[in-house]
């Protein structure tokens, strides 16, 4: 029975690593169209994304002379695995994370960071100058909103703990289960209103994009730590990209916007998680418009200075704002 159930899971895992990849590069290209209608461009063919990869995948791998080759290779590869590992811990709708368990939001976070910190790995054994500094800038940019990011999981954590939200207070699954607007007071709900601005405000430094666009920075360093990169290597470093944006749009949906349509169209068994299925991804699709998109397209890029001022004291002021509303709204 063990064995079936770890097949299952396999089976299962493989197929949403599948999905989600495409629906990232789906998005990804969406992405580009709107951005480039709100900037009064045609743009690229929504595939465009898809036509890319085919061609990367085709081309070959070059090594820089001065590379350390193992590191340079490996990066790529890691930062991909990683970001698909991080959706087997995300409820998708009505059903449950196909990994889910204990400290998921916790996991969550060092998968998010390490996917990170294999780019910048994979910039500093390139052996370029140019992407040594964009590694040094993804460091840096890393490092400045890990700290509200922080501040944001354990607050939410702490209030599904004091206020008996069912399962576990580091599991997604609980609060996919239970909206968290819904369990507290007016402070309260001020306090999670703190959250939820900090979080999305995280998006741009997580995904690389818009204002944070500074680890690549096409017109100043380059492309910057992936300058060297070609062929797969390259493949995978856009997948990289791609999930992460796709990502963070799937948490936040899954933490503060996790309303079932098929609970509330008074749909059950299997209608009710395909409908909640599909629903889930179009949520992901408008979050990702609205707090990917339309910040890249409204918002020039930030000097790594200002960048890692913003996430230290504005945004990790506004988290902790949060947490204190948060914390009191649950005594009052």
């Amino acid at each position: 029975m063990v064995v079936v159930s770890l097949i299952m899971r396999l089976i299962a895992g493989a197929a949403l690593m599948l999905l989600v990849a495409a629906l990232a590069f789906l998005f990804e290209g969406v992405d580009r169209v709107v951005h480039a209608r709100m900037q009064r461009r045609i743009g690229p063919p929504v595939f465009q994304p898809f036509l890319d990869l085919v061609k990367l995948l085709g081309k070959e791998n070059i090594v820089p002379r001065r590379a350390v080759a193992w590191a340079f290779n490996g990066a790529p590869w890691v930062a991909a695995a990683t970001m698909l590992l991080v959706f087997l811990y995300i409820p998708i709708g009505s059903l449950p994370p196909i990994l889910g368990g204990e400290g998921d939001m916790i996991l969550i976070i060092y998968l998010l960071g390490l996917s990170g910190v294999a780019m910048a790995v994979g910039g500093f054994a390139s052996g370029n100058p140019i992407a040594n500094v964009g590694a040094q800038r993804e460091m840096i940019l890393m490092m400045s909103y890990e700290l509200p990011l922080a501040v944001v999981v354990s607050t939410l954590a702490y209030v599904a703990y004091k206020t008996g939200m069912p399962g576990e207070p580091f599991s997604l699954e609980t609060f996919s289960g239970m909206s968290v607007w819904g369990v507290v007071g007016k402070v309260g709900f001020l306090g999670i209103l703190c959250l939820f601005l900090a979080l999305v405000l995280v998006v741009p430094g997580e995904t690389g994009k818009g204002p944070m666009d500074i680890p690549e920075a096409k017109t100043e360093i380059l492309e910057g730590l992936i300058i060297e990169y070609s062929g797969t290597n390259l493949a995978m470093f856009k997948i990289t990209f791609a999930l992460r944006a796709t990502a963070m749009a799937a948490i936040i949906t899954a933490i503060f916007f996790p309303w079932s349509l098929g609970s509330f169209l008074g749909f059950g068994s299997i209608f009710l998680y395909a409908l909640d299925f599909l629903w889930f991804w179009v949520k992901v699709f408008v979050v990702q418009i609205i707090f990917v998109t339309f910040m890249r397209t409204a918002f020039g890029r930030f000097k790594i200075w200002q960048a890692s001022e913003f996430y230290l004291i504005k945004v990790a002021g506004l988290s902790i704002a949060g947490m204190i509303l948060a914390s009191v709204g649950l005594v009052i």
